[in-house]
């Protein structure tokens, strides 16, 4: 079962001064929604030797659904705007603006042809003839406007990219809901109706979350989630291929930061892939993977280059993908029957992982190895990764903080 569990945990010392009522509601929200995880999976081999346990399963986790979306409802709004929830920043266009590039940019023809190409690349599934056609096409373009080594035309790639960057995360979070309710469907058949219409009651609950953050089409219809669920060519699995392919292209071109960001910003998605298929769990690890490795060049770079390697910006980054994040890698298929890296793969991002938790701030790295101990803890087949030295050092200065005071 899907279940849309918001993980909105932005802990930068700012927040933790001005918003202390709000993080409560998000903590609370991200151990209860581990906690029924882990639950539910014993419930499960209940449930299908009972049958009748089965009814009493669904309902439980439908009533869960409502109450997560509820507290999204209710505590959003309380938030400051740089921490409230950060849904998909793409909202589909109609007719003709279809293919129109919205970011800013000045309007050409080559924009307008790259979004279209990359937009095709999104609707057609992997299995037809032409999805290698096209997205060979979308390289050739990308690649030939890198290296004209224009403004205009690197402003364009910047443009495209990040708008197909945005469009994808939308368009996959809708895919991994669409799954969960067909999953529901699969229920007995008396039943089936009735969760279904929880379902779409929950799922107007997020709406309105949605078009109150500014987000989506916003004419309270939900077409625009309507067309993004309905694409032929959108099964989840292929979309997360499709993110790590324009991560890496965005990543060649300069704008590592902005898919940096737009991943750590993808906490809904980052919270329902915890009961994804192991499959699309090991995709979006290795999603994950590269970009927190890009993180951590980007930082150190920075720090050559200005001396400055730990700013506000680049820490509240950082909090939100470990925040979000974290948990999918302690949870996905990490085991030696099918390993999503390999072990060198593995060594280096636990590397990366522990280098990004010590820049940050001394209150920042609990709340981070916090969530990792528990992530970590509860998962019977999970032994990566580990952060142990990491929390052995915090709990060090820990002490001598103490002593000092």
């Amino acid at each position: 079962m899907e279940m849309e569990m918001e993980m909105e945990m932005d802990m930068d010392t700012d927040m933790m001064e001005n918003a202390p009522s709000a993080i409560s509601p998000l903590l609370l929200r991200s151990l209860a929604s581990s906690a029924f995880i882990f639950a539910d999976k014993s419930f499960f081999n209940l449930a299908e030797k009972f049958k009748p346990l089965e009814i009493l399963r669904y309902l439980l986790i439908t009533s869960f659904l409502f109450f997560l979306r509820l507290l999204s409802f209710l505590f959003a709004p309380d938030l400051p705007p740089k921490y409230q929830p950060q849904f998909s920043t793409f909202s589909p266009l109609k007719g003709n603006d279809r293919y129109a590039v919205t970011s800013g940019v000045d309007d050409s023809g080559i924009a307008r042809a790259l979004s279209q190409v990359l937009s095709i690349v999104n609707d057609i599934p992997v299995s037809s003839r032409k999805y290698a056609i096209v997205r060979s096409l979308a390289e050739r373009l990308i690649e030939e406007n890198r290296r004209e080594d224009a403004h205009g035309l690197r402003e364009v790639n910047r443009a495209v990219l990040c708008s197909a960057f945005s469009r994808t995360l939308c368009y996959l979070e809708a895919a991994m809901v669409e799954l969960g309710r067909d999953r529901v469907g699969s229920g007995p058949a008396p039943l089936q109706y009735l969760v279904k219409r929880v379902l779409r009651a929950v799922g107007s609950v997020g709406d309105g979350v949605w078009g109150r953050n500014g987000n989506g089409n916003g004419n309270g219809n939900g077409n625009g989630r309507e067309d993004v669920n309905h694409r032929s060519g959108n099964s989840a699995e292929k979309l997360a291929a499709e993110l790590l392919w324009l991560a890496e292209k965005m990543v060649t071109c300069g704008f590592g930061e902005e898919a940096v960001e737009r991943w750590a910003s993808a906490s809904n998605l980052a919270s329902l892939s915890l009961l994804a298929e192991p499959r699309l769990q090991g995709s979006l690890v290795k999603v994950s993977a590269f970009l927190f490795k890009q993180a951590r060049e980007m930082e150190l770079s920075a720090a050559e280059e200005t001396g400055e390697g730990n700013e506000a910006s680049q820490r509240q980054t950082k909090m939100k993908m470990l925040m979000s994040w974290l948990p999918l890698l302690c949870r996905a298929s990490n085991g030696t029957d099918s390993p999503v890296l390999g072990i060198s793969g593995r060594v280096e991002l636990e590397k990366v992982l522990e280098e990004t938790v010590e820049t940050l701030e001394h209150e920042e790295q609990e709340h981070v190895l916090s969530l990792w101990l528990h992530h970590f803890a509860y998962c019977p087949s999970a032994d990566w990764p580990n952060l142990h030295a990491a929390y052995s050092r915090w709990c060090t200065d820990s002490r001598r903080l103490l002593i000092h005071h």
